[in-house]
């Protein structure tokens, strides 16, 4: 092993040896031993040949010890302008706080409680069912690091027929003023029979020194769900990001999922989409938005087991100065899943010499009697529709954003809770220099 491996190895063994025998001790050192096979991906690795990733793990990360404080000030600072009456789960440096959260919906609607909690108690046989279906689908080493490492990871669960009305909201805080931070949130949220649920993630991060957030969120959406997921990503450039959002239909239901990726330092964004019914909807929305040398690499996986299924995917990007904007996506479609419609597109305009695109959007079909299909484009912006407004006395940078902005919107308005919605079109405003 190298340096970084055995420090790593170090950090996993004072861990284990914290908590004792269950089974989630059991699930990270499975964890670990896959971590040890696999080791960090490389430019080798397929699915991560343009994401440089092994150099991040030269920093002498530390990892966080014990419960970790934090003052109200720096949650209000992080937390979304509007969320406040949200139920709002603090984690601090990937670590769930009880006592900074706030849990505003009944608890026979909402319950919420650590993993290890949730794991030796009366949710044992759910948390034995499906916690870590995502390793089965993710082959490599930054998921197997979460499991490894993970640890004050949260259980939620929304009851049967509950209708929240109001999000539920992670709000992640890093410290990384004085030393540079790896941190391993782990979340698995069940959404039971008939219930209706909006989800929201953001992430800040204090101080100047490098942090890796490397998170995993498994969501288990059972009959007639309706579930919305929303990620948001403003952080500052030092703060890099691998996160898993995992979704498994284990019954006809509807998934609603939106990413927003503005800024940040690296950031890989894997969604996922398992639909282990039929009859089941899915529909993903990404937009990036990206400046300096900002990377963001999107991988998405729609997996149609069953038939007639349908899913909608639409991702946008604007590269700005020397960003670099990656889109991968799968539609696998398995040889029962007939009767399937699918839908991929991702459109991106770069806006520099120095900006990179790469994208790649597949199918692999193995049934014959389905609707699929996928695209992409790469260009500039559209030099008619510039032309034209400017005829009409608009100066050219107002007009490059208003087209700018206009190409956002499609991807903005899917989002649907309002003081989200707010401030993605806040951010983008102020990115074009047209704040309202």
């Amino acid at each position: 092993m190298d340096i970084q491996t055995d420090f790593l190895k170090e950090q996993f063994n004072e861990l284990q040896a914290r908590q004792p025998a269950s089974l989630l001790h059991s699930i990270r050192q499975q964890g670990f031993s896959e971590f040890t096979k696999l080791g960090l991906p490389t430019l080798r690795n397929e699915d991560w040949k343009y994401t440089g990733i092994s150099s991040l793990f030269n920093r002498p990360y530390s990892l966080p010890d014990g419960l970790c404080e934090v003052d109200k000030s720096l949650i209000e600072k992080a937390a979304i302008k509007g969320m406040d009456k949200a139920n709002q789960l603090v984690f601090i440096n990937g670590r769930f706080n009880r006592e900074a959260s706030n849990i505003v919906s009944p608890e026979d609607e909402l319950e919420v409680c650590s993993l290890e909690e949730a794991s030796t108690g009366k949710y044992h046989n759910l948390v034995e069912e499906h916690f870590d279906k995502s390793s089965m689908f993710i082959k490599d080493g930054i998921h197997a690091l979460n499991t490894s490492l993970m640890d004050g990871s949260v259980f939620i669960i929304v009851k049967k027929n509950a209708d929240l009305k109001q999000p539920i909201y992670l709000n992640h805080i890093f410290n990384a003023t004085e030393n540079h931070l790896l941190a391993s949130p782990r979340s698995l949220i069940i959404i039971e029979e008939g219930a209706r649920v909006q989800i929201a993630e953001s992430y800040f991060t204090e101080g100047a020194m490098d942090s890796f957030s490397n998170e995993v969120i498994e969501l288990v959406a059972k009959e007639n769900s309706y579930v919305e997921v929303y990620k948001i990503q403003n952080d500052g450039v030092n703060a890099n990001h691998a996160g898993t959002t995992h979704i498994r239909q284990v019954g006809t239901c509807y998934v609603h999922s939106v990413v927003i990726s503005m800024n940040g330092g690296m950031i890989r964004n894997n969604t996922d989409i398992i639909m282990e019914t039929a009859a089941n909807e899915a529909h993903m929305y990404g937009l990036y938005f990206l400046n300096g040398h900002t990377h963001v690499d999107n991988h998405t996986l729609v997996d149609n087991t069953k038939p007639n299924c349908f899913s909608n995917e639409l991702y946008k990007g604007i590269i700005d100065d020397f960003a670099t904007g990656v889109f991968s996506g799968k539609i696998y479609v398995r040889p029962d899943a007939q009767k399937i419609n699918a839908y991929q597109s991702n459109k991106n305009i770069l806006l520099s010499d120095g900006g990179t695109i790469n994208t790649k959007p597949q199918l692999e079909i193995y049934a014959d009697d389905v609707k699929c299909s996928h695209g992409c484009t790469v260009g500039r912006l559209d030099e008619e529709a510039l032309y034209y407004l400017r005829a009409r006395g608009i100066d050219k940078s107002l007009a490059q954003a208003m087209l700018l902005k206009a190409f956002a919107e499609e991807i903005v308005m899917q989002i649907k809770i309002e003081p989200l919605k707010d401030y993605v079109q806040q951010l983008i405003a102020k990115r074009l220099g047209i704040e309202e």
